[in-house]
Formats: structure tokens, C-alpha cells, sequence
């Protein structure tokens, strides 16, 4: 596998390639949709959700919490997940924007 070349692209362009990557795996969606629709921090095993094994799920949230996707709180024996806010309101202005320049154009195929 080829190591892909990054240097001079703008820094934005580099984050959220990052958050496509991480949102990219089926089993992370299903996790963000789970924490999409509850209210609250999930505080338990998120397994029943991927149908993984725990270390398998594990490891997806920690890619999602390393892309910033989720933000996670120890709470005694156990961690708590819920979305970042802050990533969803940085993914909504880049469809938002995205979609005006898509709508100007003529259709090409």
C-alpha cells in the first residue's frame, strides 16, 4: 500500500478527510445512529449495536473518539459516549456549503 501525500493541502481539508475516514466503517455509522437517537451519554456495552466483540468495538470507538466524533467520560468502571456537538456542527456547515455550490451547477452527465 502506497503512503499518500498530504503536504500542502490545506489543514481543513486534512481534518475532515479524517472524520470521512472514521465515519466510513458500517459498524461506526451504526454506533453514531445509536448515540444519534439517544437522548443521553451511553455509559454501557455498545456491542449489541455492531454485533461485534467487545475489543472489536472497542477499537471503533476509539477511532471515533481519536477523529473526534465521540467524546468519552470515565465513569467509574466504565466510559460514557455520547456525539461531539461541535463535529456534527462542522460536518452540517460542510454539506450546507457543499450543497449551494451543487445546486448552482448544470448537470454534467
Amino acid at each position: 500500500m502506497g503512503i499518500t501525500k498530504t503536504e500542502g493541502l490545506h489543514p481543513l481539508l486534512l481534518q475532515r478527510a479524517e472524520l470521512f475516514k472514521a465515519l466510513g466503517h458500517p459498524a461506526r455509522l451504526a454506533i453514531v445512529e445509536h448515540l444519534l437517537h439517544t437522548p443521553n451519554c451511553i455509559c454501557g456495552e455498545l456491542t449489541e449495536v455492531t454485533g461485534l466483540s467487545q475489543p472489536t468495538t472497542s477499537q471503533h470507538l476509539k477511532a471515533l473518539k481519536d477523529a473526534g466524533v465521540i467524546q468519552g467520560i470515565v465513569s467509574g468502571n466504565s466510559v460514557c459516549y455520547c456525539l461531539n456537538h461541535q463535529t456534527f456542527e462542522t460536518l452540517r456547515e460542510f454539506f450546507n456549503h457543499s450543497s449551494i455550490h451543487f445546486n448552482d451547477r448544470n448537470q454534467c452527465c
